[in-house]
């Protein structure tokens, strides 16, 4: 679920995940991905970058009408903000992508961590329990993806209504002789027992971290499946004693409840790879007697405030809400903000960058509403090579698909998308005087049918969007005015300093 590394030691881990650098602590033996095990399926035709093996894989599911993903969810006991914005969008892009371009039916479970130490302690502090905090925030981070427009999952799973099912988790570890209970009640999973095969995603067994005096695991790695009541807090009964789950047992628990033993895509962000879904593969594979439980991991990028080598987070203190940002700009510049980048690479947030995305948007709409035009006879233009434009339309068609199969290239079609309309401009010129020859209306109305459908796919609208330029008809025609820089822009949005403040 979407929280932060707990040691500096994860978080120095994170740049070799992606491949972006060497990762610290001791190596597992054996090269990494060596003993990944190619699924058998149906190809889907896509490769994608594969955090189990730091390369680009066959994407080959199980079944193309039942294709099995699991989501990270939120711990809910604030306000979702924009990284964690930032993440969803970009892998609903991917969902979308997948299911229209590709044709996979895809079955998405999400956990919504509704316990938790942060949902407690926040709970205190406004005098209300747990339960009608988590169930507060829950409903406000689901308001908020609706605004962004991210499909909801096939099914939300709370972690408070599958208490008995994790306890069964835990006891079939227990069974499997990879977890064990102390007369405190605390149950721990023995890293020990996994020997060399963690560390499937980050390629290092984790090193020794420092332990309370008082704690009563066997190793100083080994991490809590099941934690013993503590005074004043929520607990369930269970064989070891009153308490509650750890946080990684439940993602393993909810996921396995619905796609058992095997799993097609896990998703959530790269801060998430070490150690919470290191943990999960642990305990899945444990649990199941699985060689591999899950095929492709997909992890995302941080959102970096611009001019800051920082993610965005409300641990750090420099986060905007998604509620504060949608005052200023739309869910559909914020989703090709997120499609300019690749759903791996980290993104600055910045006014100039929300700002070209606007742009490009408006561009973009102001073609189709040209390109309108001119079909019903309302733009007069000089002779139109029709031929070059449906050639560009082929190329272009081809170009995005290509991208999208490439990992998800969404920059690279984007800039397809927006190559295309500049030749379509190019053609659009307009005449003084009265038509300049025959007219070719079908190629327009194909490219424009290609443009709108291409954003459709990824959820953003075009339709109702003010152009960047206004119209006026005359004599039957349409002339544009002069378009002036900065005229129809919305105002700035928040800018660093009220990102800063925006923390409550």
């Amino acid at each position: 679920m979407l929280r932060k590394l707990g040691t500096r030691f994860g978080a120095q881990l994170l740049p070799a995940t992606l491949g972006l650098g060497p990762g610290l602590g001791r190596k597992v033996s054996g090269a990494r991905g060596q003993g990944w095990l190619q699924p058998a399926g149906h190809d889907t035709g896509v490769k994608v970058y594969n955090s189990l093996t730091r390369r680009k894989d066959p994407l080959i599911v199980g079944s193309a009408d039942a294709t099995s993903w699991y989501s990270c969810g939120p711990t809910v006991y604030d306000h979702a903000h924009l990284g964690h914005a930032c993440s969803y969008v970009r892998f609903d892009i991917i969902r979308r992508i997948l299911t229209r371009v590709f044709g996979c039916n895809i079955i998405m479970v999400m956990g919504i961590t509704d316990v938790d130490d942060k949902i407690i302690k926040r709970a205190n502090e406004m005098n209300i329990s747990p339960a009608s905090l988590a169930s507060l925030y829950e409903e406000d981070f689901k308001q908020d993806m609706a605004a962004l427009k991210v499909l909801p999952p096939t099914v939300y799973l709370r972690v408070t209504e599958n208490i008995p099912q994790i306890i069964s988790f835990i006891e079939g570890i227990i069974a499997n002789g990879h977890a064990y209970s102390t007369e405190k009640g605390n149950v721990y999973f023995d890293l020990q027992s996994r020997g060399d095969k963690y560390g499937k995603l980050v390629g290092v067994a984790p090193g020794p971290v420092a332990e309370p005096g008082d704690s009563d695991k066997r190793h100083a790695s080994d991490f809590a499946l099941w934690k013993a009541a503590k005074p004043q807090e929520m607990f369930w009964a269970s064989p070891w004693g009153n308490g509650r789950p750890g946080w990684h047992i439940e993602c393993s628990t909810i996921s396995s409840l619905v796609f058992g033993s095997q799993l097609d895509i896990h998703s959530g962000g790269i801060d998430l790879a070490f150690p919470h879904h290191e943990n999960e593969i642990a305990q899945c594979e444990v649990f199941h007697q699985c060689e591999q439980w899950g095929n492709y991991f997909l992890h995302s990028g941080h959102l970096h405030v611009k001019g800051k080598e920082e993610k965005m987070s409300k641990s750090l203190k420099n986060y905007i809400t998604i509620k504060d940002f949608l005052k200023t700009f739309s869910p559909d510049v914020f989703r090709l903000f997120c499609m300019r980048s690749s759903y791996r690479s980290a993104i600055d947030y910045s006014s100039s960058s929300m700002l070209e995305a606007k742009r490009l948007l408006l561009a973009t709409a102001t073609f189709v509403q040209d390109a309108r035009a001119y079909m019903k006879g309302q733009l007069a233009c000089g002779p139109i090579r029709e031929d070059v434009l449906w050639e560009r339309l082929s190329h272009t068609k081809a170009a995005v698909k290509a991208a999208l199969a490439d990992d998800f290239d969404t920059p690279g079609a984007v800039d397809a998308i927006m190559d295309l309309i500049h030749h379509g401009n190019r053609q659009l010129q307009l005449v003084t005087k009265g038509p300049g020859g025959p007219r070719s209306p079908a190629v327009f109305g194909s490219i424009v049918s290609y443009i709108e459908q291409f954003f459709e796919t990824v959820g953003i609208s075009l339709a109702d969007r003010q152009p960047l330029g206004s119209h006026l008809r005359y004599g039957g025609r349409l002339c544009r005015q002069e378009r002036t820089s900065g005229s129809s822009e919305e105002s700035e949005p928040l800018g660093l300093v009220e990102i800063s403040s925006a923390v409550h």
